[in-house]
């Protein structure tokens, strides 16, 4: 038996031509030379960036195409919609194809809100000069004995940044100049050009989810971004932005009821959106009010049904806007989900307390941390209180509260 397999072995490599080898060059992957994409390290998957740096950071690396990305609203949906603004900004850089769906302002009226893109990222980094040191002694030794103070803190390293960089940074101070605005393609659903009609059948879907589910279906099959389509053209991402979903805007009634009627319409639409999304080159943005959502069991099954899900908590009308904990930032954000692609366990961040915040020009996400000397005055407040606590409320014990050594 071994002579046969020997012999076999030499007659095939007398039959081996002399000028081939064993290295053979491979065609590259025409997903790969989309613009605006690359594949994840992690797990293979081809990303397209959300606009927001720090948030791709948080998500692995970017958004991966064919998956979902929930956002839970802000109560008065200002930063909600500013990363949306940021997704779709995005796509326009890229020179990929836009869908988007609103019920409350006109998908147009959105369009033209998208930030300005800062080409030339120079501006963004540069060098901070060094601080001057002043003539004054004073000023000087305050400045030595601050430094001594603080020299055995660790430092906390806020921003959330990747080695490799990906995606665009945008100037929300301005708009996008229409002329880059109207050179990508962009379909549009506005619910009220699509009014309702009465169905035959009893679906669990409303009339405006099924109406908008099978706009994104006409867009896919006929744009050409469905999986099985040829291969014969160059291929390009489709981003779905689908603002405010599950509000009475679209003729829901999941907020303010304990028990609301069309419980599955929203969950039975997104099931049907993944669907679409898994067999095409698109990925999606929605927006959900969760904070009018009464049902949280109901709210479960909607981030479950997304691949990625985060909820932003703003500052805005509450007590912590103006408290001196939270003093430089706008909210909290929260990662309920991240996807399990490619893998059996998920890539949580390795950190939990994360806040937001609008500049003067760019949105943020960053590790929440408080400065050095408001967390000792904190700590010193709280010994105090705990001491005065101790005391059991006697006369001495609240004179000592009072002292600070």
């Amino acid at each position: 038996m071994a002579a046969s397999v020997s012999d076999a072995c030499k007659q095939s490599v007398k039959r081996a031509p002399l000028n081939t080898t064993s290295f053979q060059k491979k065609t590259r992957n025409k997903l790969l030379s989309i613009p605006g994409t690359r594949l994840s390290v992690q797990n293979g998957q081809l990303l397209v960036s959300t606009g927001v740096t720090s948030l791709d950071y948080l998500l692995g690396g970017g958004l991966a195409v064919g998956t979902v990305l929930l956002i839970e609203e802000d109560r008065y949906d200002s930063y909600s919609r500013m990363i949306l603004k940021y997704f779709l900004a995005e796509g326009v850089v890229c020179q990929h194809q836009l869908f988007l769906a609103a019920a409350q302002d006109h998908p147009n009226d959105i369009f033209q809100e998208l930030p300005d893109p800062i080409l030339d990222d120079v501006v963004m980094h540069k060098p901070v000069d060094p601080p001057r040191l002043s003539c004054d002694p004073q000023d000087s030794f305050d400045a030595m004995k601050i430094a001594w103070r603080y020299q055995n803190l660790p430092k906390v390293q806020s921003g959330l940044a990747s080695s490799s960089r990906f995606g665009h940074y945008y100037d929300v101070s301005k708009t996008m100049e229409p002329e880059m605005r109207q050179a990508s393609k962009c379909h549009h659903f506005y619910h009220s050009e699509h009014p309702s009609q009465p169905s035959a059948t009893h679906s669990p879907v409303l009339e405006p989810y099924a109406a908008l589910l099978k706009s994104i279906e006409e867009v896919i099959n006929g744009e050409g971004f469905s999986v099985a389509a040829p291969m014969t053209q160059s291929r390009n991402i489709l981003r779905i932005g689908l603002h405010s979903l599950g509000s009475p805007l679209w003729g829901d009634d999941l907020c303010f009821q304990d028990k609301p009627k069309h419980s599955h319409a929203l969950t039975t639409f997104l099931y049907g959106l993944r669907a679409l999304l898994r067999s095409s080159l698109a990925v999606a943005v929605v927006t959900v009010p969760s904070h009018l959502i009464q049902n949280s069991s109901l709210m479960g099954s909607i981030t479950r049904l997304c691949d990625n899900a985060i909820a932003l908590e703003s500052f805005k009308g509450s007590e912590r806007e103006t408290s001196p904990l939270y003093k430089d930032y706008h909210g909290l954000l929260h990662v309920r989900q991240v996807p399990q692609l490619n893998c059996l366990t998920s890539q949580l961040p390795d950190h939990k307390d994360l806040a937001f915040k609008l500049k003067r020009k760019q949105f943020s996400i960053e590790r929440l941390h408080l400065p050095p000397d408001l967390s000792e005055t904190v700590s010193r407040v709280s010994r105090g209180e705990l001491a005065g606590a101790a005391a059991g409320g006697s006369a001495c014990g609240s004179a000592n509260k009072h002292l600070d050594f």
